[in-house]
């Protein structure tokens, strides 16, 4: 362990963050009915330039009007390079009733663009009395937001979660590729050639790396880490292989652009009962070899040692959050 101990990530669920266009207000109160522990109340991309007025005071309504229960409650605002995003801030804060958790930064591409956000709320929260402090989430999706990504992580107190925007991110890249997350139709190796015998396709995750990034720069400055949107709802199939890689790899949870995924997000980022179990063993046995002056001790004929005792830890850890939402 290195003599800086990186920070706790902030102590709640986020398996789930359902998104919901801020110029839909007929979907709001199913999406604060549902299981989702996140809510993003969207004025960026999937809002029309026409419509963002509208849009901002329909959410402006929403948060003070519903319901939201226990879930976190976020707004995506525009982007830094836009005539909107100012007034995202100043409206949300200065109109709101303290329910409002958190605000999203779209395509941060450095720390720079974090300190302009939050000059922004401090000034607006200092002039309107406001005691809770907004949180800050951001969206990798740009080259500059993966070259950038750790600073990005530590730019403010504020920062909560780094997510993937998987569509932008391709773009800014220029990869070839119009599907939103998931497995790429080109992005594959052939099995070795031996004589005429057919090759098999091998598909690759072209999402690995950035995800690696977000992941080892939120555990280091103790944000949470999300994996994106996976565009095509109608395929739970796909959905889920991409959920299990991102959950792998550290993701606490992942977006739902449709109701159908929240299910799966939340069945595939909440450990299962036997995960959880086999943790407490884990530790339990630790604990036991620890009483007798071992540093290591094998369980289910498998070497465990502190390594496991920290991942077992990360499971218990996780499901009691769960438990107590």
């Amino acid at each position: 362990m290195s003599f800086r101990i990186p920070p706790q990530p902030p102590a709640r669920p986020n398996r789930c963050q359902l998104f919901g266009p801020g110029s839909r207000p007929e979907l709001f109160e199913k999406m604060a009915a549902s299981a989702a522990d996140v809510i993003n109340l969207d004025l960026e991309d999937s809002v029309a330039p026409d419509d963002k007025d509208k849009a901002r005071a329909n959410v402006v309504e929403a948060i003070n009007g519903l319901d939201w229960g226990k879930k976190t409650l976020s707004v995506r605002i525009n982007g830094l390079d836009t005539p909107y995003w100012y007034r995202d801030v100043v409206d949300l804060l200065e109109q709101t009733n303290g329910r409002l958790d958190a605000v999203m930064i779209p395509k941060a591409g450095c720390e720079g663009d974090i300190y302009a956000v939050d000059a922004l709320v401090t000034a607006v929260e200092a002039a309107s009395g406001k005691d809770k402090r907004i949180g800050f989430e951001a969206i990798i999706e740009t080259a500059a937001g993966l070259a950038h990504v750790e600073e990005i992580a530590a730019a403010s107190p504020r920062m909560e979660s780094l997510h993937l925007g998987p569509a932008d991110y391709a773009a800014y890249m220029g990869m070839a590729t119009t599907h939103i997350g998931g497995t790429q139709d080109n992005y594959y190796m052939l099995s070795p050639k031996e004589g005429d015998g057919a090759r098999q396709r091998h598909y690759a995750d072209p999402w690995h790396y950035p995800l690696v990034a977000i992941v080892a720069a939120c555990r280091t400055h103790g944000l949470l880490p999300v994996d994106g949107p996976f565009g095509d709802f109608s395929d739970p199939d796909g959905f889920r292989a991409q959920a299990l890689r991102s959950a792998t790899l550290g993701c606490v949870g992942k977006w739902a652009i449709h109701p159908s995924q929240v299910e799966l997000s939340n069945e595939i980022f909440t450990p299962s009962q036997a995960a959880v179990d086999n943790a407490r063993a884990i530790i339990a046995a630790m604990e036991e070899a620890k009483a007798a002056g071992k540093g290591a001790v094998t369980y289910n004929g498998k070497l465990i040692d502190i390594a496991s005792i920290k991942q077992a830890e990360v499971i218990v850890r996780q499901s009691e959050l769960i438990e107590a939402q």
